[in-house]
């Protein structure tokens, strides 16, 4: 049998991967955050390198020329771990100064509002490097020259990448110390919260095995109530079944032992006589009494399955059935004992009723629904069968039947009312047993000319 995984553990599990998910998140959103605040940073020196080149960009006999201070590209020198280019361009887009072919800006690249100047910041490839480029025009108006002139200083982005990465892992190292206390605190928890139910677990597990004592609410927090709830009303049931079952027993023994008694000595009292006249009316007493025991036996076994019966009508075993049929089969198996009795039994089932049910428990209740108003029923008497929409059963006799006070009892186990009536008292009872297991309602009320009518009315099918 697979081992069930531990509820902490898989709790800790999904929090750590949901944190990991989160963790590489925040680290990617921390990483591109901090490549956006180095470029913040960065490109303003950027800018200042530019503008400090374009203020020596002078015109000397119609030429620019340009003298770049050291000043210029020293502002690097101590935050940056790159490589510093520029280049300078007089109004015609031809070199002055500085580094060949440095890559202009892409068409379309926009001015920057950040800052107050004719600059345009990008980002591009230079000698195999990826570099960040600001682009700052410089006006030029002299009495012989008039137009643009162009400065472009490039970095490579070590330095940005490096602040970049410095930002993510320390949001990472942050969120892992973070998670690590989660989970420690969930840890910690979980196993406050799960003590009530090892405390459940431990007084389950002390318990006799005939304690079914109900578990005590007291313990526990508000969320399991239910579980021990649900809990102490199977618990409930179960004492039910067991008390129910005790008490069949010893019905069961008291019914068996009486007849018992009676047939040994019956058979002791046959054999102290020596006529064989007393030998045979013996031998007939004790065939009539284990008659009467085989039945009782029977009636015992049909109990048993009942319940085997009701367990699989629960567990989905339920067919579809048809009422009318099984009433029809059922008269036509009973209609020699009818004849022997000269009761008349008739049977009104004009049209098929469909239901759920076990066929062999629906058998059993017409069984003894009918063999009860067969033994009670007065020869030349009638019995009557019916079967209407839409799904109702009822078994009408001719009989004495019963008072109004005694009828919640007749469906109790091994109650009699007459006596003088062969059988054991378990008939309705079963019957009972049967229309709980189908969820049936079953009701006494008297005959249309004399007698007892039972009515039980089933869920019809679909």
């Amino acid at each position: 049998m697979h081992k069930p995984s531990s509820l902490r553990w898989r709790l800790l599990w999904n929090l750590a991967l949901l944190l990991v998910v989160l963790m590489l998140a925040s680290g990617l959103s921390a990483y591109w955050n901090g490549r956006e605040a180095a470029d913040t940073a960065y490109d303003r020196t950027l800018l200042a390198s530019a503008r400090t080149i374009a203020a020596g960009v002078t015109q000397r006999d119609g030429t620019l020329s340009a003298d770049v201070p050291y000043v210029a590209l020293d502002t690097f020198a101590y935050d940056s771990a790159g490589r510093i280019f520029y280049l300078v361009n007089d109004i015609n887009q031809k070199l002055i100064s500085g580094y060949e072919n440095l890559p202009p800006p892409p068409p379309g690249t926009p001015r920057t509002d950040d800052y107050p100047a004719l600059a345009r910041f990008y980002n591009a490839t230079y000698q195999g490097q990826n570099v960040r480029v600001v682009s700052l025009l410089k006006p030029v108006s002299e009495p012989n020259m008039n137009g643009m002139a162009e400065i472009r200083v490039a970095e490579t982005d070590e330095a940005r990448v490096s602040m970049a990465r410095s930002l993510a892992a320390d949001t990472l190292l942050r969120l892992g110390m973070l998670a690590v206390g989660a989970l420690m605190i969930v840890w910690f928890a979980v196993s406050a919260a799960l003590r009530p139910l090892e405390r459940l677990r431990t007084a389950v597990e002390e318990r006799q095995p005939d304690d079914l004592r109900p578990l005590p609410l007291v313990e526990v927090q508000h969320e399991l109530w239910p579980l021990v709830s649900a809990l102490n009303h199977f618990t409930e049931r179960l004492r039910g079944q067991f008390e129910r079952q005790a008490q069949f027993i010893a019905d069961a023994a008291h019914e068996l032992r009486t007849p018992l008694a009676a047939l040994k000595a019956r058979l002791e009292l046959g054999l102290r006589s020596s006529e064989p006249q007393i030998w045979r009316d013996t031998l007939e007493t004790a065939a009539s009494g284990t008659d009467r025991l085989t039945h009782l036996a029977n009636q015992l076994l049909s109990l048993a399955r009942v319940e085997n019966g009701a367990r699989a009508i629960a567990e989905g075993g339920a067919q579809l059935l048809d009422l009318s049929q099984l009433a029809r089969d059922l008269g036509m198996a009973m209609a020699p004992l009818a004849y022997k009795r000269g009761v008349a039994l008739a049977l009104e089932a004009d049209e098929p009723v469909w239901l759920r049910g076990e066929p062999t428990l629906l058998n059993e209740l017409l069984s003894n629904l009918v063999d009860n108003a067969l033994a009670h029923t007065p020869p030349g008497g009638n019995v009557i069968l019916r079967v209407s929409a839409p799904a109702v059963l009822e078994v009408e006799d001719d009989g004495p039947g019963i008072p109004l006070d005694e009828r919640d009892r007749v469906f109790e186990r091994f109650y009699r009312r007459n006596q003088q009536v062969a059988g054991s008292g378990l008939g309705l009872a079963i019957v009972g047993e049967i229309c709980r297991a189908h969820l049936a309602q079953i009701s006494l009320h008297d005959g249309e000319q004399a007698g007892l009518k039972v009515r039980v009315s089933f869920v019809p099918g679909e």
